[in-house]
């Protein structure tokens, strides 16, 4: 069975989120990744095999040499679910500053 990764298990990972975060400025490749990290290689690979499975990464082969890219469109999607979640507790943190401010 064809299991689909959850980007938001991908995400929870703090060294998945790093990854993404080195990645956010540049391509780079496995090892480049991997030199950040005070891990085995083999670990960063899972880790972005399973970036790129939920499709937050994307590979283009460069000869011999494989190089990760953010993927955009799938990080915005991300963004737009989390967006909703910013809206409301910005609302409810201008609310109790509104009842401070009558206290203080």
């Amino acid at each position: 069975m064809n299991l689909r990764r959850d980007v938001f298990q991908a995400i929870a990972d703090p060294t998945r989120r790093a990854i993404l975060l080195l990645l956010a400025t540049q391509s780079m490749s496995a090892g480049a990744i991997a030199a950040n990290f005070d891990t085995a290689r083999p670990t960063v690979s899972k880790h972005l095999q399973i970036l790129t499975e939920c499709e937050l990464l994307r590979q283009e082969q460069n000869g011999r040499e494989v190089i990760y890219q953010l993927n955009p469109s799938k990080v915005k999607e991300v963004a737009d679910w989390a967006e909703q979640f910013r809206q409301l507790w910005d609302d409810r943190f201008n609310k109790l500053e509104d009842i401070m401010k009558k206290y203080i």
